[in-house]
């Protein structure tokens, strides 16, 4: 959990107010400047949850995503590309999660210069503990009801589908 702030106002809401005089209306910079702050809160309060267990919130991610195919193994090229990351975050995540023995590497036999990453049994015990601990503190997001979580994927699908994250289209 990140040190509180304990300002009596509202950073946000005050440089929203300055950028106003100055230069004019631009609710993105309060938008953005909100996203960016909420990132941060978002992202202590889950690394503080998983760190007990030897994980940061990317390495917890990519033990998931090995949960979810269907024999808990995976190129690296397809760990970067579902999680959204630079190959080379991809081989230190996964190096990371094989020296604490959650994950072993090892040739992919379809791919002969590719690497196979598979979640071991360590992995899945201590990937299904820190996600029981996550759901239980509804992954820093608890102050929101069901609604407003959905109308926050909702309000923030454009945005990704703009990025060329995937088509436009029903979610999958």
């Amino acid at each position: 959990m990140p040190k509180p702030l304990s300002l009596s106002f509202d950073p946000i809401a005050r440089a929203d107010e300055h950028w106003k005089q100055r230069w004019g209306s631009v609710p993105s910079m309060a938008a953005i400047t909100s996203i960016m702050r909420a990132q941060q809160i978002l992202l202590s309060e889950v690394d503080a949850v998983v760190k007990p267990y030897g994980l940061t919130f990317a390495r917890y991610e990519a033990l998931v995503l090995l949960t979810f195919s269907q024999r808990g193994e995976l190129p690296m090229s397809k760990i970067g590309e579902r999680l959204m990351v630079h190959p080379t975050s991809v081989t230190n995540t996964v190096d990371r999660l094989q020296a604490a023995g959650l994950v072993e590497k090892r040739p992919n036999p379809n791919d002969g210069r590719g690497t196979l990453a598979a979640i071991t049994s360590k992995g899945r015990e201590v990937c299904d503990a820190a996600t029981e601990k996550l759901m239980a503190m509804d992954f820093g997001l608890g102050v929101y009801d069901a609604g407003e979580l959905d109308e926050i994927f909702t309000l923030l699908r454009p945005l990704r589908v703009a990025a060329g994250d995937f088509p436009d289209g029903p979610a999958d």
